[in-house]
């Protein structure tokens, strides 16, 4: 899989060049509903949980619970205001029918490809519809994906990191470390190809369970993606319209 390598020659799924595999992937879907915003710090923080636990899986961070530490700062401020609104998105769209009818549906075509592996079909069809919806914003052209790590590089370091030492993140550097590759590989790019998804899929997989999808099963996984994609597309915005209509 090539994930763009016109963009960063040292971002290749397939060949696990970059090292920090991701976890869970739907950044794109989180930044949608603040694609408008010109506030940079929030766009960050609409994504920082799912950076942190990326960088540092056993980080368990509950800012929300201590709001006044943050207090009187407009950068700190805002990561909050963006971090809350990132768990507003995750509440909304996990509880609702078309997640439980969507990921059902997908789990039903992935079931035959992960017939002798140890990988669990409803885990697989819940971050595959994540990351199908990430590739129909792109391909409608809803979001600009520059346009998101325009916003993540304009974030001030000195505050970003005041707000993680508030936050009790222990050891910053390896988070800022990994948002530094998570910005100069520019990997969401790939998403517009579905075989990157696929890929990207497995790279998932591959931190929970000791075997991966052998290339056979990759390309079946491709193609029920694809079948699954052509009905998803008919109806994949009554999601963001309902989540947004809660937001407000």
């Amino acid at each position: 899989m090539n994930c763009y390598l016109a963009v960063n020659k040292n971002c290749n799924f397939k060949t696990g060049n970059f090292k920090s595999y991701i976890y869970e992937m739907n950044f794109l879907s989180h930044f949608y509903f603040d694609r408008n915003t010109t506030d940079a710090n929030i766009v960050m923080g609409t994504v920082l949980p799912d950076l942190i636990k990326n960088a540092a899986k056993d980080a368990n961070l509950y800012p929300q619970k201590n709001e006044f530490l943050f207090i009187g700062n407009p950068d700190e401020e805002n990561l909050l205001a963006g971090w809350k609104r990132h768990l507003a998105v995750d509440l909304h769209f996990h509880s609702s029918p078309f997640f439980f009818a969507k990921t059902a549906e997908l789990k039903q075509l992935l079931i035959p490809i992960l017939e002798n592996a140890v990988i669990r079909p409803s885990f697989l069809a819940h971050i595959g519809l994540e990351l199908l919806l990430d590739h129909l914003l792109i391909e409608h052209n809803l979001i600009q994906v520059h346009h998101f790590y325009d916003k993540l590089i304009a974030v001030k370091k000195e505050y970003l990191s005041d707000f993680l030492d508030h936050c009790g993140l222990k050891n910053p550097d390896i988070f800022f470390k990994f948002l530094e590759q998570f910005i100069s590989s520019k990997y969401l790019l790939s998403y517009q190809k579905l075989d990157n998804i696929s890929y990207a899929l497995n790279r998932i997989c591959m931190r929970l369970w000791p075997e991966t999808l052998n290339e056979h099963q990759l390309n079946q996984l491709t193609l029920q993606l694809s079948l699954f994609k052509e009905k998803l597309e008919k109806d994949f915005m009554d999601i963001f319209e309902e989540i947004e209509s809660k937001l407000a």
